[in-house]
């Protein structure tokens, strides 16, 4: 008999992202790219050390990622874990359709991940190779993870 792995509702996941997550989109220089940066996609939980089993439980329901330990540094913060996606094929194949399956409800997190997503279509495109790609990606990126995000 297979064991079944902990799991939370797609609908928590949601609530919890609306609440902790943040959709994140890395940029910097690297030769090893014909346009000199490399553009990572992430999608992040983080919460405090005691909700570990509750950041498994929902790698376990998105079905990817990895959590890990978050040493924090600054005064007056408690350690941390950290639930990360950052395959890019992770978060084209998993975590993009998830959240077009069960929609963010809060605005500002909805605009940030709406954002998130034609950054995605433009690194599957393969735009992020070009000056142009990077631009708008920069510009697409300047408008993310901002409580008026999209409402200008």
């Amino acid at each position: 008999m297979e064991r079944t792995l902990p799991v939370v509702s797609n609908e928590y996941v949601v609530g919890l992202t609306d609440g902790e997550g943040c959709f994140y989109v890395n940029m910097g220089v690297s030769s090893r790219y014909r346009a000199g940066y490399r553009v990572q996609l992430h999608f992040h939980l983080k919460m405090q050390e005691r909700d570990r089993e509750l950041l498994e439980k929902v790698r376990n329901t998105i079905g990817c990622g990895e959590v890990y330990f978050q040493k924090e540094q600054r005064a007056n913060h408690c350690q941390c874990y950290r639930y990360t996606v950052s395959s890019e094929k992770d978060i084209q194949e998993t975590v993009i359709p998830f959240f077009k399956q069960y929609p963010l409800q809060s605005a500002s997190k909805g605009a940030s991940f709406e954002i998130f997503c034609k950054i995605a279509s433009l690194v599957k495109e393969k735009k992020h190779l070009t000056p142009e790609g990077l631009e708008e990606i920069r510009e697409l990126k300047s408008r993310m993870n901002q409580k008026t995000a999209g409402l200008a």
